[in-house]
C-alpha cells in the first residue's frame, strides 16, 4: 500500500495576512473617530446658537464679580467675525415663561423682515444687560453690567422662541 497523504488546509487568515491588514484597520478606526468628532462639533455649534443657550440664565449664575465678562466668556458669545458683541442680554426667568411669550396677544414687527412671528411679553422679565465698554476682538471684551426689568420681544416658530429681538423698559402699544 502506498501511503496516501491528504492534507486539508484550514481556510482562514494567516498570521502574515493579519499583519498586513492591521494598518488598514487602524486607519479605518482613525477615520471613523475623526468623522464622529466632526459631527459632534457641528451639532454643538447648533446648540450654542439656541436662544436658551445664548440668553437664558435661570436661576441666575452665582458669579461674584464681573458677571457679564464671565458669562460672555463662558458661553463664547461674540459676533461671527470674532469681534465683541456691543450689547448682550441674559434673562433670569424660567424657560417655560419665556416660551409662553410666543402665545402673547402682543404681536409686533420683527427687526428682520423675513421673520413674521414676533411677540412682546405681557409681563416684565428680570434680566441683565451687558454693554461693551472696552475691547474690539473676542475674548478681550469688557462689559458694564445693568440689572433691569423689561418687556422682551422674541421671534417664534412652531416650536417656540428662536431669537431675542429686543427689550423695552416701558410697554409699547400694540399696532
Amino acid at each position: 500500500m502506498l501511503p496516501v497523504r491528504t492534507t486539508v488546509k484550514a481556510q482562514g487568515i494567516r498570521a502574515k495576512d493579519a499583519k498586513e491588514i492591521l494598518p488598514l484597520m487602524i486607519l479605518m478606526v482613525i477615520i471613523f473617530l475623526l468623522l464622529l468628532f466632526w459631527e459632534n462639533e457641528q451639532n454643538e455649534d447648533r446648540v450654542w446658537l439656541t436662544m436658551e443657550y445664548l440668553h437664558v440664565d435661570y436661576p441666575k449664575s452665582d458669579v461674584p464679580v464681573r458677571y457679564c465678562n464671565s458669562m460672555i466668556l463662558q458661553r463664547t458669545i461674540r459676533e461671527p467675525d470674532h469681534s465683541c458683541r456691543k450689547e448682550h442680554v441674559f434673562i433670569h426667568e424660567r424657560p417655560r415663561d419665556i416660551n409662553s411669550v410666543c402665545k402673547s396677544p402682543k404681536k409686533v414687527a420683527c427687526h428682520n423682515s423675513s421673520l413674521d412671528s414676533c411677540f412682546q411679553s405681557e409681563s416684565m422679565f428680570r434680566m441683565t444687560a451687558c454693554q461693551l465698554t472696552e475691547g474690539t476682538r473676542y475674548p478681550a471684551c469688557r462689559y458694564h453690567i445693568s440689572p433691569t426689568e423689561a418687556f422682551i420681544t422674541v421671534a417664534c416658530n412652531g416650536l417656540g422662541p428662536v431669537s431675542l429681538q429686543g427689550y423695552v423698559n416701558k410697554l409699547e402699544p400694540s399696532p
